[in-house]
């Protein structure tokens, strides 16, 4: 099987150290297996996302010598990887769906949301929907005059799918309580469903990203299982925090790409930091991409199965 990995920004902000964690892992796992890396734009919010940072994502991989196989630039076999440009796949899908019964308009409004969401359900240990809106009639829904979201149809079952770090993780899905949204009300297609489509559609075998998207995975393996594609194997990697425990993001000052640049840093005391971060050096040092593809598998990278990591303060 040919190894098919994708790093997948939302341009809302500047890279920062935390997305640069995800890029390096990914493009170091997969150019050792002889994949293929794909950049996939994931810009479907077009209230928050910026084409200029879109130019900073690539000039930042650029930078550091992380280059991609498919994406902005470089369309391969499966088409656009940026996800504004890939709508009509999206809407086609949705019709598709709408037609076989598997998804469901839902009215409930924020409020009625988060008041369930925020209701104690025993048992369960995740906020969880009531299944309002799963089976209203025809008549009940021609009265509706909010426009809705849409739902996946939920069935009852259990979900399994394979991580490099955790193992075999299996998920309980409850038909009603894990109807999650696949298109908002305000028309935009969600991420669940965008980004389950694309990986299966993009022969997508490898997925490697946080861990804090750990719960929305069975979500994704149910839908592209449902979808007809083979279920990714997947990588969650623990999250960079800073010293209050707090998980990098691109509020924070400093920890940008660009302003790590700006400061004098090189390409290779980011690779340098990332492996040792990563459990691969006993102290940070200066290293270059050909020394990390040579010496640095994943199997010396000790820290991989940590719940987060601390970035030690510069």
């Amino acid at each position: 099987m040919k190894v098919r990995t994708r790093f997948a920004p939302s341009p809302t902000g500047h890279m920062h150290l935390g997305n640069l964690w995800i890029a390096f892992l990914n493009w170091l796992w997969t150019r050792q297996q002889g994949g293929t890396v794909i950049l996939r734009i994931e810009d479907i919010d077009r209230d928050r996302c910026r084409e200029e940072y879109v130019r900073g994502i690539e000039n930042d991989l650029a930078w550091m010598g992380l280059d991609y196989d498919e994406g902005p630039g470089k369309t391969g076999p499966y088409g656009s990887a940026v996800q504004s440009e890939r709508y009509d796949i999206y809407r086609q899908i949705l019709s598709r769906m709408e037609k076989e019964g598997a998804i469901y308009p839902c009215y409930c409004s924020r409020s009625r949301i988060h008041q369930v969401l925020s209701a104690p359900h025993e048992g369960e240990e995740r906020p969880v929907y009531d299944g309002h809106c799963r089976n209203l009639t025809a008549e009940e829904r021609a009265r509706m005059t909010k426009q809705p979201c849409w739902r996946l149809r939920m069935e009852d079952g259990s979900v399994s799918f394979r991580d490099l770090f955790l193992g075999t993780v299996t998920r309980h899905l409850k038909a009603g309580a894990d109807d999650f949204v696949v298109r908002r009300a305000d028309g935009l297609v969600a991420y669940q469903l965008a980004v389950s489509i694309d990986d299966g559609q993009m022969g997508v075998t490898h997925v490697f990203r946080g861990n804090d998207l750990l719960d929305s995975t069975p979500y994704q393996a149910f839908l592209i299982r449902k979808l007809g594609y083979p279920v990714p194997v997947y990588g969650h990697l623990p999250l960079l925090v800073d010293t209050r425990g707090i998980r990098l993001s691109k509020r924070q000052q400093g920890i940008t790409i660009e302003e790590l640049r700006n400061r004098g840093s090189r390409p290779e005391d980011l690779i340098g930091l990332l492996l040792y971060l990563a459990g691969g050096l006993s102290e940070p040092r200066s290293v270059s991409l050909k020394e990390a593809l040579e010496h640095f598998p994943f199997e010396k990278l000790t820290a991989l199965h940590k719940k987060h990591i601390v970035l030690p303060v510069s």
